[in-house]
């Protein structure tokens, strides 16, 4: 069976951040995350689709800024999770970002990409959460049940399209 993977874009005009970054990421996350870069905001936007699930966002970027690039990510997709990643310590930007929509606002330095990764575990393991929350039952049970979920629909698919 095929894990299904998020989307995530990584935008940023420094390409050794991007380079080391998305490896650092495959590293913690391989088979869970389908990594596309670039470079400025501008093309960020002319590949998100309603699949995309998480934009890492550098603030400093040529052309539009990552406020203004935020702006149209939420105009347009709504539900995807947007985390500011900016060397810019301006509390200001960071409540701006959130007013627009950001999911958390990490600043670039030491510790910043254990935070990243912090981030991402928690936006991939949301489901599992809410089951947990919502049913009242333990972890184990939760993956169980996300599991047997997944695997009736797969199963429902196959029996329909061995059907026609």
């Amino acid at each position: 069976m095929k894990t299904q993977q998020m989307n995530l874009f990584i935008v940023d005009d420094n390409k050794l951040v991007i380079s080391d970054l998305k490896n650092y990421l495959i590293q913690r996350f391989g088979m869970f995350l389908n990594i596309s870069t670039f470079n400025d905001g501008e093309s960020c936007m002319r590949n998100l689709k309603n699949d995309t699930h998480i934009v890492i966002l550098d603030y400093e970027l040529h052309g539009k800024n990552g406020l203004e690039i935020l702006k149209e990510i939420k105009a347009e997709h709504p539900k995807i999770e947007v985390i500011m990643f900016s060397g810019n310590e301006d509390i200001g930007t960071a409540i701006q970002s959130f007013r627009n929509g950001a999911t958390d606002y990490v600043i670039k330095g030491q510790g910043s990409w254990k935070k990243l990764t912090k981030i991402l575990y928690d936006i991939i393991t949301e489901p599992i959460r809410i089951i947990v929350r919502e049913f009242k039952v333990t972890k184990f049970m939760a993956v169980f049940l996300l599991t047997f979920v997944i695997m009736g629909i797969i199963v429902v698919f196959v029996v329909r399209a061995m059907n026609k």
